[in-house]
């Protein structure tokens, strides 16, 4: 008993260096909360309010409705979700086939990631030109496949990774008892890199949902993203900031979900490899 007393024991160092960790994590966070909920005479008030003694939830509605923060929520969740399921699909039969088929040689599966390093700044105006000359421009579907592109490379490469690592006996044997290479995939590959998928998913999503610069030149007033939204909190007559702090707090909301939701095989697929027997 007492043997398993001391390899239970945490050392002090540890519990200090994760106190001070979550501190520096959550205490931004708490105080955009709180800003959220603030009246605006508490933003500046010295000694700072650290909580409120009147909540109030007018800031989200003034997000929401006079800024039409509700409006770029809804486009981020179709375009995120759309452009995260293409990039998957598309991403995941890419991978399969330079980890099971080596297409394209050696070097290919390395020219994918290297798009990932093009600066988006190097290729917005074409696209932008482009957009405009095919009706693209301000619509989804615009959005969706410049996303597509954009967040490819990253999970055509982690996806990649995670087939490497599969016995390819397992696809064999299946092979042999009578499916197609076509069959063996999804019923034998697929599954199993389950989470090596689930992980690439979640990394497109909060791309996708976070990214500003090609939603802030691609779009004006039809198909707008949530992150463009927050340049509206800024005038020359001042900065929003309950408005701001409020829709911060909502844009949280589906990732914080999206990672409770898929926690299990996240864990899995971001420590693939990270043990070896």
């Amino acid at each position: 008993m007492a043997a398993w007393t001391r390899r239970r024991r945490i050392p002090v160092s540890r519990i200090v260096v994760l106190t001070l960790f979550l501190i520096f994590v959550l205490a931004p966070l708490y105080w955009v909360f709180v800003t959220s909920i603030k009246p605006s005479d508490d933003y500046l008030a010295v000694p700072p309010v650290w909580f409120p003694d009147h909540p109030t939830m007018v800031h989200f509605t003034a997000a929401l409705f006079d800024y039409r923060g509700l409006q770029g929520l809804v486009n981020s969740l179709i375009i995120s979700i759309s452009a995260t399921a293409l990039s998957c699909l598309v991403g995941t039969l890419m991978a399969y086939s330079l980890a099971r088929f080596n297409t394209g040689g050696q070097h290919l599966s390395f020219w994918v990631l290297s798009q990932r390093f093009l600066p988006p700044i190097a290729i917005i105006l074409p696209l932008f030109l482009n957009y405009r000359l095919i009706g693209l421009q301000d619509t989804h579907i615009g959005m969706i496949l410049a996303y597509t592109v954009f967040t490819l490379p990253v999970g055509v490469w982690m996806m990649y990774a995670y087939f490497r690592q599969m016995p390819r006996s397992l696809e064999e044997a299946a092979l042999v008892d009578g499916c197609t290479r076509w069959g063996a995939m999804w019923s034998v590959g697929i599954p199993l890199a389950a989470p090596g998928i689930v992980a690439a998913a979640v990394f497109i999503f909060i791309a996708c949902w976070t990214e500003f610069f090609f939603a802030l030149v691609l779009t004006s007033r039809n198909a707008f993203t949530l992150p463009t939204v927050f340049r509206s909190f800024l005038s020359f007559q001042g900065a929003q900031y309950g408005e701001a702090s409020a829709l911060a707090i909502v844009s949280l909301v589906p990732s914080i979900i999206l990672g409770v939701l898929v926690q299990k095989h996240l864990v899995r697929g971001l420590t693939l490899g990270a043990i070896r027997g």
